[in-house]
């Protein structure tokens, strides 16, 4: 993979399932690291593992990349909505709960982050509009943040959570100095 995120400003990095927005960021963490050191980095993880079709789907940014020794890391271990839920309101249920923990994890972050890095940031906006503005205000405070983001219809659209990350996923494109599109 070719590509690079600069690293100052906001970058939402998005596309559908395994096309290679986790990676991409925790390259750009790495230059970071490299560049600037590990203090004042903030990555939030708020991705689920989904199996679907016997294909892993999503995961950590772990998976790529060891998170620096005084780094903030907070891991929220999410639930996938649209895959676990039953119903609509046991769908939203679980995204509500996503969205309760990444709100807990987003407050207990450092208050003056240098940079910050969001794995699979929509899992935390899909039932709260609401926390999309508390996660960019975040952001804003740092020098550099890239956030990676499911966007497709693969997962259904008729849904109160398909529904709710359109919104944020809207929010965050007209937010971002720059959006990076996978396919």
């Amino acid at each position: 993979m070719a590509l690079s995120v600069p690293l100052y400003g906001t970058t939402l990095v998005v596309g559908p399932s395994n096309v290679g927005k986790t990676q991409l960021t925790a390259r750009t963490l790495d230059s970071w690291v490299d560049e600037h050191g590990p203090e004042g980095i903030v990555l939030l993880d708020f991705a689920p593992t989904v199996e679907r079709d016997g294909k892993i789907l999503g995961g950590p940014l772990t998976q790529f990349t060891t998170v620096p020794d005084g780094a903030y890391h907070g891991v929220v271990d999410a639930h996938a909505p649209r895959s676990e839920g039953t119903d609509d309101a046991e769908t939203l249920a679980l995204a509500v709960t996503n969205a309760d923990n990444a709100a807990a994890m987003l407050d207990a972050a450092p208050a003056d982050p240098a940079a910050v890095f969001v794995n699979d940031a929509t899992i935390a906006l899909q039932s709260d509009r609401a926390l999309t503005e508390r996660l960019t205000d975040y952001c804003d405070r740092a020098d550099c943040a890239v956030l990676n983001a499911f966007e497709s219809d693969e997962l259904g659209v008729e849904n109160p959570v398909s529904e709710n990350e359109r919104a944020a996923l809207a929010a965050l494109r007209a937010w971002a100095d720059r959006v990076v599109e996978l396919s």
